[in-house]
């Protein structure tokens, strides 16, 4: 017989809908806490607030300067963590979190990090001044596993493969997501403007489009980033513009 105590702490099997849930809140934020094994104080972990947006693989890809203590952290040992939690919520302890427990890794390589900059840019386009002019470099955080909790009782332990949404994979075609972002920012932007309205955002500041995935889009508005939901799961490029269609048709989400 389980106890009170134990039923909080009950493993429950990992369904679609959790792997759905816990993905698409990596995807609905776009900060956490990095931690990272301390070189000055071995044996203690080292927190520290990072931004991050997900790469072509569907990784926290994050930007982080060489002087940083987390970077001596990460280049004398790699293993790392990325807590995320629900912004704004009234009850932490009940509100959805994940915890990517990871293997970062320094991005090598002018085509890999051109690629990287692209991305990372249209979400945070305030870093591309301290990038330039400081020495910072992109990490990827690769998935070794998940810790996702759904609130009260509902805790779950993923494999970082099943969490992975990439659009390139999705699309099926290289590029398609640059090209896609660039046709949307300079030909519809009233379609972004009524994206605002479906989730209930001001219109101002103007929005543009920073990513697309299988399974959304995201806005930057100001110094924040958005996640749109689409009403289905995309499996080609043709299917992420058409669901950006009929998101710009839509009364509501």
């Amino acid at each position: 017989m389980l106890l009170a105590s134990d039923k909080r702490t009950k493993e429950f099997p990992v369904s679609s809908e959790v792997n759905r849930d816990a993905r698409r809140l990596l995807l609905k934020e776009y900060r956490g806490v990095l931690s990272t094994q301390s070189k000055a104080m071995p044996g203690f972990p080292f927190g520290s607030a990072v931004p991050y947006c997900l790469d072509e693989q569907g990784w926290p890809l994050i930007l982080i300067s060489r002087i940083a203590q987390h970077t001596r952290n990460l280049l004398a040992d790699p293993h790392c963590s990325l807590l995320v939690g629900e912004r704004d919520a009234d009850d932490v302890q009940a509100a959805g979190r994940l915890t990517l427990l990871a293997q970062a890794k320094k991005l090598e390589g002018e085509q890999a990090i051109e690629a990287a900059a692209r991305r990372y840019y249209r979400y945070f386009p305030e870093s591309q001044n301290y990038h330039q002019a400081h020495d910072f470099d992109f990490w990827h955080l690769q998935p070794v596993r998940w810790r996702y909790i759904g609130g009260f009782g509902a805790i779950h332990w993923l494999d970082g493969v099943e969490l992975a949404n990439p659009f390139a994979a999705s699309a099926g075609a290289p590029g398609a997501e640059d090209s896609m972002i660039e046709h949307m920012n300079t030909d519809h932007r009233d379609a972004i403007a009524h994206y605002l309205e479906l989730a209930g955002l001001p219109a101002e500041p103007e929005a543009w489009m920073a990513g697309v995935d299988s399974e959304g889009c995201h806005l930057r508005q100001g110094r924040k980033v958005h996640w749109l939901p689409f009403p289905q799961v995309c499996t080609t490029a043709l299917d992420v513009r058409q669901a950006l269609v009929v998101l710009a048709r839509a009364d509501s989400l």
